[in-house]
């Protein structure tokens, strides 16, 4: 079975290649919490981050807008001392921010699906890419989508995190041709 280069021989990855990356996501819980990953994942590995996610599923009160919105410093200082997630103050009051953001961007659009799918007209972008290489770090989607959300208060949205994030979320489709997801990941897109 051919998978995607990067997705390594760990099961932990394997599993994530295999069933989520590259699946169109449009539930705001789940947008959100992919959001905060990857701004979690800013100068370390993505396994890193994928191997604490449950950890920080608990840690981040499964990731609720509302509740994550309103943490005090008490939360704040219970974030620093899990060792079960990422404890990098800025990103912890990133994650704070985004979630005040994404409230006040709800007010504005209704959901964050509706906004954040807005960049790509509501459909997943196909890319076909044979190797690695081709793969951008940046599009000018990224560009664009990175400097609304800065715009509206959310931090550690740089465009490659966004880039990222449009991966990961099924925004584009960037799993290799001849990876066994690359067409059930289109088809998915076309449902």
């Amino acid at each position: 079975m051919i998978r995607c280069d990067w997705s390594t021989s760990d099961p932990q990855y394997i599993s994530y290649h295999d069933e989520d990356w590259g699946v169109p996501i449009h539930d705001d819980r789940l947008l959100f919490e992919m959001l905060i990953l990857e701004g979690a994942q800013a100068g370390l590995s993505w396994i890193t981050i994928l191997k604490k996610r449950e950890n920080y599923k608990a840690a981040f009160d499964d990731f609720d807008c509302e509740l994550i919105a309103n943490y005090t410093d008490d939360d704040v200082n219970r974030l620093l001392a899990n060792s079960g997630i990422v404890r990098n103050r800025l990103k912890i009051h990133s994650a704070i921010k985004n979630a005040k953001a994404t409230l006040r961007l709800r007010e504005e659009f209704g959901t964050l699906d509706s906004y954040l799918w807005s960049f790509v007209g509501g459909k997943p972008i196909q890319n076909s890419f044979s190797s690695m290489s081709e793969i951008p770090a940046t599009s000018e989607i990224s560009d664009k989508m990175s400097k609304d959300m800065k715009k509206r208060g959310f931090n550690f949205v740089g465009s490659t995190i966004i880039y990222a994030f449009m991966q990961s979320t099924g925004m584009v489709n960037d799993h290799m041709i001849d990876c066994f997801r690359y067409e059930e990941i289109r088809d998915l897109s076309h449902q």
